[in-house]
């Protein structure tokens, strides 16, 4: 399908990545662990959680949905494991009572093939939409959440990373894939390495031909400000919601698309299509209608399913009350942009 040909509605709906996993699937897991279940038996149940959430999603009025990382515990160790040169020593706790077992290089880096390919593959297969996303974990977040036992430096260990993860999204891009979210939460956590950090990122997507979208979450913004034009990717997905849409002013005169979080993941508080309808007016004063996507501030795999769903079907409804006056200002639909520019 041409590029071109692909018309989305004005302000496209769509998710960060991650959906709460279906209570029985957690169950399974915890079965196969134990020895109760087979490894072909673990795959049927990660595929039938793929078509229930993106069923969740696509009843909701989500535009362009994700395989809601069902198959992935972790946003780093799934990569790590699938990349030769790490290995994993045990737990570690991030915050509260929560752990990741988080890697460690011990030797080169190699790619081993891909890695998320067949699951963009299923979720092309079972999804209604026209575009589906993919998410990948960035380069410069797998260096800076893995210990370095090999590498000289974190920038030499993160530009190896850049370097698969490049391939791994150029495989992607053979296979179909249209539009590939890269996570980097981590962006901005040490602001004097942001120069190098950025040339990581656009290392990872060098020679790409698709819709790349960078996540950054929880972040300073003001950091990240001076690279908005830096960074050669499609769109910057940020989180507003949880900061009270604080620091909407440093968007203003960005020349690429903004994935635009109205939704607070962090608060089991179902948000009014109003509360909505306000914030995407807030952003409107800086950045262009045709320029903007909609999604919740981050993954939503930390809430109850009922919860996650309902606030996107809120954030759809909102969305909605907002195209309908804009479509009065002539903009009715927007067409699926790979530049790293807009508009």
């Amino acid at each position: 399908m041409k590029w071109s040909k692909i018309e989305l509605p004005i302000l496209p709906t769509t998710v960060i990545g991650s959906y709460p996993r279906p209570k029985w699937l957690r169950e399974f897991i915890r079965g196969y662990r134990e020895g109760r279940y087979r490894e072909d038996q673990l795959r049927e149940a990660f595929d039938d959680a793929v078509i229930a959430v993106v069923r969740d999603q696509e009843d909701a009025g989500i535009d362009i949905p994700s395989d809601g990382e069902q198959r992935r515990d972790e946003m780093v160790e799934y990569f790590a494991e699938r990349i030769e040169g790490f290995i994993f020593y045990g737990p570690v706790r991030v915050w509260d009572n929560n752990y990741f077992r988080k890697p460690a290089v011990v030797s080169k880096l190699k790619y081993k093939g891909p890695m998320i390919v067949n699951e963009y593959l299923f979720l092309r297969r079972i999804s209604k939409a026209k575009v589906v996303k993919v998410t990948i974990t960035g380069p410069y977040t797998i260096a800076d959440w893995s210990f370095n036992e090999y590498y000289r430096s974190k920038d030499e260990l993160a530009s190896e990373l850049a370097k698969i993860i490049n391939m791994e999204i150029k495989k992607l891009e053979e296979a179909g894939a249209l539009y590939v979210q890269i996570d980097e939460p981590a962006l901005t956590s040490h602001p004097d390495e942001m120069d190098w950090a950025v040339d990581v990122i656009n290392e990872a997507v060098k020679g790409v031909n698709i819709k790349v979208s960078l996540h950054v979450c929880y972040s300073n913004y003001k950091v990240l400000k001076p690279y908005f034009d830096e960074l050669r990717v499609s769109q910057l997905a940020l989180e507003f919601a949880n900061r009270g849409f604080r620091d909407l002013n440093l968007l203003k005169n960005l020349n690429k698309e903004l994935g635009f979080g109205v939704i607070d993941v962090h608060n089991r508080r179902i948000e009014d299509p109003h509360d909505v309808v306000k914030a995407i007016n807030k952003v409107l004063r800086y950045v262009e209608p045709e320029c903007i996507y909609i999604n919740p501030d981050c993954g939503l795999k930390l809430l109850p399913r009922s919860i996650a769903k309902r606030k996107l079907e809120v954030m759809v409804q909102g969305t909605k009350y907002v195209r309908e006056r804009l479509s009065r200002k002539g903009f009715t639909n927007t067409v699926l942009r790979r530049s790293t520019e807009c508009p």
